[in-house]
């Protein structure tokens, strides 16, 4: 689109959609992973798949916030 002279505001409104795909597909695979990995964690009772898991998801929420 900038290679095409397209207006900046036009760009702007992609990339702004682009985001907001991306952050969509995001939530749907923290919530398989949640639903999935982090649940058999929990089943299982193994206390330290448990924290890895757990520590994962801190680890991500802290990458996200920077």
């Amino acid at each position: 689109m900038i290679d095409d002279g397209r207006y900046c505001i036009d760009v702007l409104t992609q990339i702004q959609a682009i985001k907001s795909a991306i952050a969509k597909v995001e939530s749907e695979v923290l919530k398989d992973h949640a639903a999935s990995c982090v649940s058999a964690a929990i089943a299982s009772g193994d206390e330290v798949e448990q924290r890895t898991k757990f520590n994962e998801l801190i680890e991500l929420l802290e990458r996200q916030r920077r």
